[in-house]
């Protein structure tokens, strides 16, 4: 165990919750937003620290004691089992240490914009897109984020041939980010009249939400064009001309948004899709080297790779990076996303904590 580096860890909590009230930094809100997020960040570092030491201090009593000639039996028993007892929260303790020191993905409490394609399969993927959205959003509303349909474009059937929304709240990011990929639904369509299964496919991209200083958009690289939107129907469907298309020109990046009656709106939403895929990029190309050298793990799989399949007439959801299934489609679909992405965070803690021991 690193005690140097935890003691450091503590010192700069202290430091930084004395800050906190220090009326120079409260007066400053970019400041004191900032100092707010490193001391949420550090503390359960230093409580596992704190409980790590707690149980050290037992453990070296006990052992004292033990050392002591002429303990009644009875006592001594006592004293011998609180000694194993420390000895194995201090395994535990330093276990739990180890993954909180692994170094953090600087994303992880950023808001999240979630895009859903539909795949393989024609209206049938519309459909599962729809299901899907549908699912994240339920997600979405256990934990209390604040989500934002910002582009829809729906079949006449109420399927989904792409959206985009965002997803506001504490750690969405560290939590959603595992969703990125090709999901895959073996059912009977509801357009199928003779029973029979059909497998299709739709596409979910997480990106992290850019914040305008993180990156900057030079306005003569984007070409903006109005047109009327277009879809299943809706009063302002094809009236006036408020969608919006932003074309990033050094790229070719399209984004479209027709989802608000107002072109202002759309032409916002649309930037804030467009930044959002812009930053993604960024990071992708800053982790494409060291991504070529290590085997592909948990969350750092292309869009293009089939990450989970929905069984519907077994029942059942498997998750291809970490063979692990459940047999509870229904609450799956119904938002009850916890169980596979505990599993997830789990098995890529896992990873994490065998390269750096290796």
């Amino acid at each position: 165990m690193n005690f140097e580096k935890l003691d450091g860890v503590a010192a700069r909590y202290e430091e930084v919750g004395e800050l906190l009230m220090d009326p120079a930094v409260t007066g400053s809100p970019d400041r004191y937003r900032d100092l707010m997020k490193e001391y949420k960040r550090l503390t359960p570092v230093v409580e596992k620290y704190r409980e790590y030491m707690a149980a050290q201090k037992d453990a070296d009593e006990a052992r004292s004691l033990m050392e002591e000639a002429g303990l009644e039996r009875d006592f001594r028993e006592m004293v011998e089992a609180q000694y194993a007892e420390s000895r194995e929260k201090l395994e535990k303790y330093g276990e739990e240490l180890k993954i909180l020191l692994l170094p953090k993905d600087p994303n992880d409490e950023k808001n999240v914009i979630i895009e859903i394609r539909g795949g393989a399969g024609g209206e049938e993927s519309a459909l599962f897109a729809a299901s899907l959205m549908r699912m994240y959003l339920m997600y979405a509303e256990t934990r209390r984020w604040k989500t934002e349909v910002l582009n829809l474009n729906e079949t006449e059937l109420g399927g989904v041939k792409e959206a985009s929304f965002s997803v506001e709240g504490e750690g969405a990011y560290s939590r959603l980010k595992y969703e990125s990929g090709v999901h895959r639904v073996q059912r009977v369509p509801e357009t199928e009249s003779q029973g029979r299964i059909h497998t299709s496919t739709a596409t979910v991209a997480v990106l992290p939400e850019a914040d305008e200083v993180e990156l900057e958009i030079d306005p003569g690289d984007l070409q903006i064009d109005t047109y009327r939107a277009s879809g299943a129907g809706g009063q302002h469907v094809n009236k006036t001309e408020s969608a919006i298309r932003i074309t990033y020109l050094p790229t070719g990046l399209v984004v479209e948004c027709q989802d608000e009656r107002s072109q202002y709106k759309n032409k916002d939403k649309a930037m804030k899709i467009l930044r959002s895929r812009l930053y993604e990029q960024k990071i992708s190309e800053q982790n494409e080297a060291i991504a070529s050298e290590r085997r592909l793990q948990v969350g750092t799989g292309s869009r293009s790779e089939r990450i989970r399949t929905y069984n519907f007439p077994q029942g059942r959801v498997t998750d291809h990076r970490i063979g692990l299934t459940l047999y509870k489609i229904d609450a799956i679909m119904n938002g009850a996303l916890d169980e596979l992405i505990d599993a997830l965070i789990t098995f890529a803690e896992a990873e994490k904590l065998r390269e750096s021991e290796g």
